[in-house]
This record gives structure tokens, sequence and C-alpha cells, in this order.
């Protein structure tokens, strides 16, 4: 455990020194690879560890992201984050009340159905309510504020990460994953547990989608409920490994340098190269690919100790 956290501790000072060398367009991809470690660690939290497939990212996400166009005149920046955390756990929680006693193709389904629910009432009210389609952000943080913002939600989800693998919460949370009705029979409250879980890997969610809201000086519901940016953390957690720390990790940060890279050069091919790798994963290792380094890990170990 020492070591996940001089790692996590030498990444993150890594990453806070890059504004002082990076050019702005670095400094972007950087902060594009943040925002998809967050999510995708936090994702990883509790789908990971339960076998739950969300697919309501964007639509915390996109609360957030409302949370920090609206406040953001009358609030301090902290401030913001921590209501668009607030504000997607909120949600989290009463999601998660509805829907967390159904699993697999239902969950997923009725998740992804919620978070185009949210989307189009948000629409409805911008509509009929405020009478416009979307809202303008005319006063915004510096550049590396949101930087360091959105750097220290990734920090923070993995060490959450960390913490709660090695928590009794945890080990719920992967006992349910396991066996569900096992784990209620040694006295988990299954519920509750499951919820909780949700709502914490939501308010990564909204803080993230506070935070990256003032990269656009305008959003609109299309934007940041895109159900793309869902996706693409799901995406990112199942090839990095959803069962481990730092597989979701690692992808976010290839995924992010390929998704720059190709959508400059080839968009098209982006796609079909996120499409590609996703099939040759689920085909090859079905456990992510942090799964491989580990089980090779656990064979090097076995074969030293048989040698000694």
């Amino acid at each position: 455990m020492t070591r996940q956290w001089t790692t996590l501790g030498l990444l993150a000072l890594a990453a806070a020194l890059l504004p002082a060398v990076a050019s702005e367009f670095a400094l972007s991809l950087a902060m594009a690879c943040a925002m998809y470690v967050a999510l995708a660690s936090s994702w990883s939290l509790f789908c990971g560890s339960t076998r739950y497939l969300s697919l309501a990212t964007s639509a915390f996400f996109g609360i957030g992201a409302y949370a920090s166009a609206v406040l953001l005149d009358s609030l301090p920046w902290p401030l913001v984050i921590g209501v668009g955390a607030a504000l997607a756990a909120a949600v989290a929680l009463v999601i998660g009340a509805a829907v967390l006693h159904l699993r697999g193709t239902y969950f997923a389904v009725l998740t992804f159905g919620m978070t185009e629910l949210i989307r189009h009432a948000v629409t409805y009210f911008e509509k009929q309510v405020t009478g416009t389609v979307g809202r303008v952000l005319t006063v915004v943080p510096e550049e590396r504020t949101v930087y360091y913002t959105v750097l220290s939600l990734a920090v923070a989800a993995v060490a959450s990460a960390i913490v709660v693998r090695r928590s009794r919460f945890g080990l719920a949370l992967s006992g349910i994953g396991a066996d569900e009705q096992r784990a209620q029979t040694l006295g988990v409250n299954t519920r509750v547990t499951k919820t909780l879980g949700f709502a914490l890997t939501a308010a990564f969610a909204g803080a993230v989608g506070a935070a990256m809201a003032v990269r656009w000086t305008y959003i609109d519901p299309v934007t940041v409920f895109n159900p793309f940016i869902g996706f693409q953390t799901v995406l990112i957690a199942l090839i990095g490994g959803a069962a481990t720390l730092w597989g979701p990790v690692a992808a976010a940060v290839v995924f992010s340098v390929l998704a720059e890279t190709l959508r400059l050069q080839l968009p098209q091919a982006y796609m079909m190269a996120l499409g590609l790798l996703l099939i040759l994963s689920v085909m090859l290792v079905p456990d992510g690919v942090g799964s491989v380094g580990r089980a090779e890990l656990r064979r090097w170990f076995r074969r030293e100790a048989d040698h000694g």
C-alpha cells in the first residue's frame, strides 16, 4: 500500500510541475488526461468492484457542468465544484434507490435511459423557463486554476480507490460483485452499500463536470450531457482493467493522447480505432490490460518462490 501512495505522489508531483514547462496545447492535453483519470478511476471504484455497468457518467458530468454555469457568477470556485459534486451525488442517490435492484443489461439500459431523461428535462427547462437553449459562461477562472482543480480531482479519485479497496466498505462492494446474495447472507446491507458507492462515483463525475464546464464559453445540454463522455469513460476503464487500480489511469492517458492525435488528423479513424480496440480487448483480455500485468507478476513471484 505504501508503494501505491508513493507512486501516486510522484505522478501528482510530475503533473503539478507540468504547467511550468508545457505549451498551451500540452496543458490542454494534460487536462483531458486528468479528466478521464478522475472519471475512469471513480467509475471503476464502484462498477469494477460490483460488476454493475453504469452508463450514467455523462448525466452526472452534465449536472455538474450546469451547476457551474449557473453558480459561477455568485459563488467562489471551490464551492462551485462542491455544489456540482453534491448535486450529482444527490441525483445518484435517487437513481440508485430506484434501479440498483437490477443488474446486467437492465441496469445499463436504465442508467442510459435516465441520462437521456435528465438531458431532455434540462432542455425543456431551458426552453420553457429561461427561454434559452444553453448558457454563456462570462466569468471563468484562469486555465492553470482549472488544470490544478481537475488534477486534484484525479488525484482524489485514485486516492479514494486506494483507501476504499482496503476498507470494509470496499470489501463489501467486492463481495457484491463476487456473489451479491452471499454477501447479503453474511450481513452486508447490499442496497445501502451499492447506493453509497454509486453516489461516490457520481460525486466525482459532477465535480469534474463543474470544473470542465469553463473550458467551453457556451454550454448546452447536447454538449455536456454527451453520451460519448460516458462511453469513453467505460471504454477506458474496461480496457485498462476496471478491477485494477492503475489500469484505468494508464488507459486514460493513452486514450486522451490517442484521441487528440487522431481527432486532428483522422477523426473517422479515431472512432474506428476505439471500436476495434474495444472488440480486441473484450476478446483477448476481458478483465482488462491491467489484469494481464498482475497475472504475469504473480507468475513471476511464484516461479521465484519455487526456485528459492
